[in-house]
């Protein structure tokens, strides 16, 4: 019984569990970066997994950007409190003694407090960088949904596990076509009453035709009963 467990063993103790999630937040993070080594990724923001890893790192992700994002407004405050003054310089020692430098050390703290917390969780200070320089100020207004997981059709060699892409979104985003606004039934025109009784009528007058009362005596015409017909067989064997 796992009452109150949540989430999926994946064949694994806990503390190999907690690295594999640590291990594939960092690699998508780190897709990011920009290298020309060979192990650079193919496509940024994107990693290729099982489907039921990806499921399992997507929270975790997802609670990463929103630490990090919520430190965007603190790290804009912090930034402004800093003097233009070179570091080491006597500008930058006298700022570092006035009360100005106790302002700037209480709006950077909660950043500090949440980069900590970020490398205490993935345990990598270059994803943790590309994290709040780089994919939070991304997502800065939207409040969740960073990430996606789309299904592959090609199960993977070995073992055919089901596979799965885990990237952020808002770079390869569907866009649905606008739909027209014009409606979808349109109701034809309709003729005149006169016009069509005119256009029935000429027809019927044309010249060296007949009309519906000439057609139907032609037909009465050629109405012949068989009695008739035989009759008329024998009256002219007679003659």
């Amino acid at each position: 019984m796992r009452h109150r467990r949540r989430g999926r063993k994946l064949g694994r103790n806990p503390k190999h569990q907690r690295a594999l999630l640590r291990s594939l937040a960092c690699n998508l993070l780190l897709s990011e970066r920009e290298t020309d080594d060979d192990n650079a990724a193919k496509v940024k923001g994107r990693i290729v997994t099982t489907l039921a890893k990806a499921k399992e790192v997507r929270p975790f992700v997802e609670r990463c950007i929103t630490i990090a994002r919520r430190t965007l407004d603190d790290q804009r405050r912090a930034d402004d409190l800093l003097p233009d003054a070179e570091p080491q310089s006597d500008q930058w020692r006298d700022w570092r003694q006035s009360d100005a430098w106790q302002e700037w050390n209480q709006a950077v703290a909660p950043v500090l407090a949440a980069r900590r917390r970020a490398i205490k969780l993935l345990g990598n200070k270059e994803a943790v960088r590309i994290l709040f320089d780089d994919v939070a100020p991304r997502f800065e207004d939207r409040p969740g949904g960073y990430t996606r997981i789309m299904r592959l059709a090609k199960p993977r060699l070995g073992d055919a596990g089901q596979q799965a892409i885990l990237e952020f979104v808002g770079v390869r985003d569907r866009i649905s076509a606008p739909r027209s606004e014009a409606p979808r039934f349109v109701d034809e025109p309709q003729p005149d009453s006169e016009a069509a009784d005119t256009a029935e009528a000429v027809p019927q007058a044309a010249a060296g035709e007949e009309g519906p009362e000439d057609v139907a005596e032609d037909r009465a015409a050629e109405d012949v009963s068989p009695q008739d017909a035989q009759q008329d067989v024998t009256k002219a064997k007679d003659a």
